[in-house]
This record gives structure tokens, sequence and C-alpha cells, in this order.
């Protein structure tokens, strides 16, 4: 063995600059996408942003009828739109109540309580809290509390659920069953031991359904109306449309944004004498381009994984969710001929719309499911026919899930386990049997 040079050719691939970039920009969300390029126009002056928002014409006369409807059909609402914003949660509680009936200290005790109630209109300190930082008995400091939850809305400033219920329930009747059964059996009451609560009251279970119907209409988040969230709006990425019988996949052109380079600054920095400027300028065209290629390079896979998926699942598309049959990434990666983790990160967040709806793209891959007639069957199958069973099940005798394991065997043909029922119906927001009986 000796020490020397030799010449060996190997193929490698390394993580540039560029294709970090590129995966990052394929991994985006469109309002990721966005803040993104944003960024980008902040520290790149060659950088331009064109929005495309130009509508079919379809939509923009649907949007013109819309829009004449809300306002002739809710004028109190058009109304109070111009008068300016609602008043807050606190501005609504203080203008109840008779500052001449307190003094200053109860005043004060009573606006730090107030600006101590959550978005759900839950109060968020303890009476001692506020007794200890006004030097006062906890006694004074739980009569402003006191104070506080008889204004409206009703059940505002409670410390717990069976707090915020019971409330409510005082005020529309101190005498009621349901008074007495929230403040006495709150736990039976909502774990639905209602045998319990009718032996111990001497009360048919008929009495402690009806309770349970009058609960359900109470709010049990008086404060929410006050702390509105902004509403997000989800802009899909592909369409895909049925024309005669057939599906096509495009690009969802409105409100896309197309990177342009700025031609006005561009001609009037080039030709600099200063180096640092010319190297300034090399080094922002460079990111123009890597960023470019990526977008381009996002909305082609995005595109083909899209187009795939169509092509895979046809029915799916022309029939909806229901007809979705088991599919994964890695057969649309292996068609592409690209990686599993591309097929990941072109679906993650991105949304399609469809003809029955907007869905995520990740919605139409499904694990396989055992079936009776040895078909292939999606886990979406079994939710929608689970939903559909519970739906028409009698409420007087609701079906265990073993039950339900036993009918979407025999109406389906899906092969289910008694707790894979259990997850899927828990998924779909379901009680259990006990939890979905009434009483008559």
């Amino acid at each position: 063995m000796k020490a020397g040079l030799f010449q060996q050719q190997t193929l490698k691939l390394s993580m540039t600059q560029e294709l970090s970039q590129a995966i990052a920009i394929l991994q985006y969300s469109s309002q990721e996408l966005s803040s993104f390029l944003e960024n980008k126009l902040l520290e790149n002056p060659l950088l331009t942003l064109e929005h495309n928002s130009a509508l079919p014409h379809h939509a923009a006369s649907g949007r013109r009828k819309s829009k004449r409807m809300s306002v002739d059909g809710n004028t109190q609402n058009f109304i109070e739109q111009l008068s300016g914003d609602a008043p807050s949660l606190e501005d609504y509680l203080l203008s109840q109540i008779n500052i001449g009936e307190y003094t200053r200290k109860q005043q004060s005790m009573m606006l730090e309580f107030i600006r101590n109630i959550d978005e759900n209109g839950y109060m968020r300190i303890g009476a001692g809290d506020i007794a200890e930082a006004y030097c006062v008995p906890i006694e004074e400091a739980e009569r402003c509390l006191k104070a506080i939850q008889r204004l409206e809305p009703h059940g505002i400033g409670a410390r717990s659920l069976q707090e915020c219920l019971l409330i409510q329930a005082e005020y529309e009747d101190p005498d009621s069953l349901a008074k007495h059964i929230l403040e006495h059996h709150f736990l039976l009451f909502a774990e639905k031991k209602w045998k319990e609560i009718a032996k111990k009251e001497r009360i048919t279970l008929k009495q402690i359904q009806d309770v349970f119907d009058y609960v359900q209409s109470l709010n049990p988040r008086p404060g929410s109306r006050f702390f509105q969230d902004k509403p997000s709006y989800i802009t899909p990425d592909v369409v895909v449309e049925a024309r005669d019988g057939e599906l096509y996949v495009s690009h969802y052109e409105n409100g896309f944004q197309e990177l342009h380079v700025n031609e006005l600054y561009l001609k009037k920095m080039q030709g600099h004498h200063d180096k640092s400027v010319n190297h300034f300028l090399r080094e922002k065209w460079q990111e123009y381009q890597w960023i470019s290629r990526g977008i381009q390079q996002r909305r082609d896979t995005i595109l083909r994984v899209m187009s795939k998926i169509v092509e895979c699942q046809p029915d799916c598309f022309h029939f909806g969710l229901g007809h979705l049959r088991p599919m994964t990434m890695k057969e649309i990666s292996d068609e592409l001929q690209i990686h599993e983790s591309t097929v990941s990160r072109a679906v993650k967040d991105k949304y399609v719309q469809t003809p029955f709806g907007t869905f995520e793209m990740k919605t139409f891959f499904a694990s396989s499911l055992q079936s009776a007639n040895s078909e292939d069957m999606s886990g979406q199958q079994a939710k929608i026919g689970l939903k559909r069973i519970i739906a028409n099940e009698s409420k007087l005798k609701p079906l265990s899930d073993l039950e339900l394991a036993e009918l979407l065997k025999e109406e389906c043909g899906i092969l289910l386990s008694r707790r894979t029922v259990a997850k899927y119906r828990e998924q779909l927001g379901i009680p259990s049997s006990s939890k979905r009986k009434r009483y008559e």
C-alpha cells in the first residue's frame, strides 16, 4: 500500500440549498407559501408578486347575487355592521352594573373579576385571590362574584361547567328538578348513571330524560359570542371537474401569486460600478431563480399526484366519498416513480376542490379492510356504513359495538372487530350505546 492520487467516478445525492428550499416549498400549504413569499419580498428587492384574482363568470355573478340577498334579507345585521364593532364582554357586563349600589373598593374588585373571565365566559381567578389582593374578607369577594354571576348572559363568571349550568337553571326556575339534579347529582347525570339518580330521588327515568333534554338547550359557553374568531379561509391548490362523464384536473388559479422580477429596479441597478452592489444583485437574482423553480416544481408535483389519485379513484370523484377504495401513498409513488415522502409532502395541508366539496388531498388515501366477499373496502366506507346503522337504530335500545360489528358484516360486508368499531365511532364523535339511550 502506498499514498497516491487516484481518479474515481461516483454518484451521490447532496442536500444543496436549492434542493432544501424546493422540499420546504413543496411542503408549504397555500397560506404558508403566501407568508413565505411576502417575507421574501421584504428581503429581496428584485421580487414582485402578481395576484391572479380573476373569477369565472358564473362564480362572480353568484357572489353578487349572494351579497344582494344578504343586504335585503337581513337589514338589521347590515345596520349593526355600519355602527361599528360589537361591544366587548367587559363593556357589556359593566353596562349592567349599578355603581350606586357598591363602594369604590367593591367596584374595583368586580372590575378585576370581570377582567379575569376567559373567552368562554368562565372565571379564571378565585375569590380568595381577590380577597387577599384587596385585603377584605373572602365573604365580601364572594358577594362581588355572585353579583357578576347574576348579570347577562346567564352563566357568566362560573368557575366550572356545573356552576355555569346551575346558574342558568336557577335563573329560569329555582325550584326545578333540573337545578336539583345539577346541584346534587352532576357526575352521575353526566355519566348517564340515571338509574342511581332515579333510585335516590324516587323519580322515573323519563323525568331524568326530560331534564337531560332541557340541559342540552343551555349554553355551556356563555361568553363565546363576544370572542368570535375570524374565519379562516381554505384555498384549494387543485380543482377536479366532471364534464361529459370525464374528470379533469387543473390548478386553482384564482388567488394564485405569480412571482416576477422587478424589471425597473433591475435595470436601474445593473452595471453599477460598486462590486458589492453587483454581488448583491447576483445573489438576489439567483435566489429568485431558486424560488421560481421551487414554486413551479411544487405546482407540477401537486398536479401530477392529484391526477394519479383521480385516475386511481374515478368512482369516488363521480359518486362521492362513499365509493373511496383503499389506496396508499406507496401506490401513488410507485406509479409516478417518485419517493413516498415526496407524495406525503405534496398532499400535506393541500386541498382539492371536487364536484362534491373541498377536501384535504390526504382524504383520498385509505387503508384496506377485510371484507366478507374478498373485495377491498376502505375505512371511509366503514365509517359511512357505521354512521347509517347508528342513525337508524332504536334510541330506546341502542346497538352495542359488538352488535354494530355484526351488522356491518351483514349489511355492508365489512369485517371489523369490536375495538375497531369503537375507534371509528369515537372518530365520528358518536357516544357509546349507554349514552345514546333514551327513555320514554
